[in-house]
């Protein structure tokens, strides 16, 4: 079993390792020498192979990449890669709107492929993690990553597994949900007006600087927010986008967030998402031989930390779990009347990928409400884009409500929305998790102050 943090002695900035089979129960042990534990779900209907995890990943890519076609030509969408490989990406670039549908839909399937194609080469597992990272990784496709700007990124965690002298198997994680900073490396080659030589050069050299800074501080930084906010390399990537921002401030040089946005696909969208989250449900519900036993284990879970639900209740009732997702949030975006457009979707699939890594319907439901109230009362139009995304994204704070309960929960959503809105002029738009960077402040400030509540609490029922 793994986990993307720490070993047991809270040293190596990458995955703990526990021995097989497991008991009952497992332990994470933490960077900061706690530890969590939760209990692990009844044994799976069916034995889940890891061959079969990596068909269901690669049947995802493929239907991305056959779904292309059906919108656009092929001579469309090679036009539109092209225009996606060039474009600056920065917050908020909808590639529906920028290049077309068709070349979208080939660029996600195409990310999602590599990464899948990663992981078997390093002949890592599919986990819950890992599942999360590949659909985050499909869904930001959508708006903002691209094979350009992602692949100098990872080159640069592999050269610092190098350094480390680990495998580059530990640090997969961060490899993938690293790629949020894919801007900076298209900011650097498209936007600075530099002789193409020398702009490949300092926006690849850009993206490998930030590859190897990101292990180690992800690791360090997760101690700030104590793993309620599940978007951690979100966290650290804002840190880092932080500072590149105000080297180019130094330097005179400007970097505006855009707003490219696309409308009219809910009709074919609603109906494409419907079939993928049905056939994910029924396949969950066949692996779990066509029963629900055991979901209420899953339930349990609070998602501190992030929890690897296929190791707790096995593949089908994860997928189980990340149809309904899919369902709820597609919802909660049409009753709403907002548009599925890119960074929507690519919302939807990031939550539907983090139902195998710590969200369900328990812990998620309550961040979205705290962010609909705050949208009744604030200048944004709950069925904006800008307002959605903070609903789909704002849920990395999910742990809060299944920890300390509900009613946290919508005070986190709350609070969440409140400074996703006023914390992206920081980094530029060049970090795309900007959630999750916001997700980090509010966890660090809200979470220390709930404990001080519970333990006032339980010293005056002690007195």
């Amino acid at each position: 079993m793994t986990f993307p943090y720490s070993d047991e002695k809270g040293e190596s900035p990458a995955i703990a390792q526990y021995p097989e089979p497991m008991e009952s129960a497992a332990t994470l042990y933490l960077p900061d020498g706690g530890a969590a534990t939760f209990e692990r779900g009844p044994p799976v209907a069916v034995d889940v192979s890891e061959k079969l995890k990596f068909r269901f990943v690669l049947s995802f890519g493929v239907f991305l990449i056959i779904l292309a076609f059906a919108f656009n030509s092929p001579k469309e969408i090679l036009y539109g890669s092209w225009t996606i490989l060039k474009s600056p990406a920065n917050l908020i670039t909808d590639y529906f709107q920028l290049a077309n549908i068709g070349a979208t839909l080939l660029n996600a399937g195409v990310m999602t492929l590599t990464g899948a194609l990663t992981v078997q080469m390093n002949r890592a597992k599919i986990t819950g993690p890992i599942l999360a990272a590949l659909f985050t990784v499909a869904g930001f496709s959508f708006f903002g990553k691209n094979l350009y700007n992602s692949i100098p990124i990872i080159l640069g965690v592999v050269i610092y597994s190098k350094i480390s002298r680990q495998p580059f198997e530990r640090y997969l994680l961060q490899a993938m949900f690293g790629t949020a900073l894919g801007p900076l490396v298209s900011e650097v080659t498209f936007n600075l007006d530099l002789p193409i030589p020398l702009a490949v050069s300092l926006g690849m050299a850009a993206g490998i600087l930030v590859g190897i800074l990101l292990p180690p501080l992800s690791v360090h930084l997760m101690k700030i927010h104590r793993g309620f906010n599940l978007y951690n390399t979100g966290f650290t990537a804002g840190l880092i986008g932080t500072f590149f921002m105000a080297v180019f401030n130094t330097f005179g040089i400007e970097v505006e967030t855009v707003s490219i946005l696309s409308s009219g696909n809910n009709r074919s969208f609603s109906i494409i998402l419907a079939v993928l989250f049905a056939v994910m449900f029924l396949f969950g519900l066949y692996l779990n031989r066509w029963r629900f036993s055991g979901f209420d284990r899953l339930l349990a879970q609070p998602g501190k930390f992030g929890t690897d639900f296929i190791e707790v209740s096995g593949l089908g009732l994860t997928l189980i779990n990340m149809a309904i997702l899919g369902f709820l949030v597609v919802a909660y975006v049409l009753g709403m009347g907002g548009e599925l457009n890119g960074p929507v979707i690519g919302g939807i699939f990031t939550v539907v990928g983090f139902g195998a890594f710590g969200k369900h319907i328990k812990n998620v439901v309550p961040i979205v409400t705290g962010v609909f109230l705050v949208n009744l009362l604030n200048v944004y139009d709950p069925a904006s884009t800008i307002a959605l995304m903070g609903a789909l994204f704002g849920t990395t704070l999910a742990p809060i409500a299944g920890y300390y309960g509900a009613a946290c929960g919508v005070v986190a959503g709350i609070l969440h929305m409140a400074l996703v809105m006023n914390v992206s002029y920081l980094h530029g738009g060049m970090n795309l998790y900007n959630n999750g960077f916001s997700g980090g402040l509010v966890a660090a400030l809200l979470v220390p102050v709930l404990d001080m509540i519970i333990q006032t609490k339980n010293s005056r029922k002690r007195k």
